[in-house]
């Protein structure tokens, strides 16, 4: 991870402190995946840039083109293992100034399937290691065969 951030604003990110290496699902090439530690969506996945950026425009041609072919890749491997009604993506920045995509399955037994996620109220589900191992792997299976 390159950090070009001031010394005196540490991006959360760049340090390694989020999100948790042991939630990765995969390197993409300029970013990585992982899923989301609150898993109330099921596989809800995070795409992070490799590099400090908070806004796209700051990312060149090249690096955007291939930032949205990670995503569709993981986006894919996402419909595959979840078979959501509808896929939510956001690109936010508010709280995590760097660029970040999550990427949400919304299901067929959505809670609240017409809000965002972020204003659904509910306890965070937090998988054991087992079953946060079981789910990496399915998507990343899903992800192998997306990218053949």
């Amino acid at each position: 991870m390159v950090c070009d951030m001031p010394r005196d604003v540490p991006c959360q990110i760049c340090t390694g402190e989020w999100p948790s290496h042991d939630h990765t699902i995969a390197e993409m090439g300029l970013s990585v995946a992982y899923l989301f530690e609150d898993q109330f969506f099921p596989g809800w996945t995070v795409l992070v840039l490799n590099r400090h950026a908070t806004e796209l425009h700051e990312l060149t041609q090249d690096e955007r083109s291939r930032l949205i072919e990670d995503l569709s890749a993981v986006a894919m491997a996402l419909a595959l293992a979840f078979t959501p009604v509808k896929l939510n993506y956001e690109l936010l920045g508010n709280q995590t100034p760097h660029i970040h995509w999550h990427v949400i399955p919304r299901l067929e037994n959505d809670p609240a399937p017409k809000e965002p996620v972020w204003r659904v109220p509910h306890e965070p589900i937090h998988l054991t290691a087992r079953l946060r191992h079981d789910r990496i792997a399915s998507v990343q299976a899903h992800l192998q065969r997306s990218r053949q």
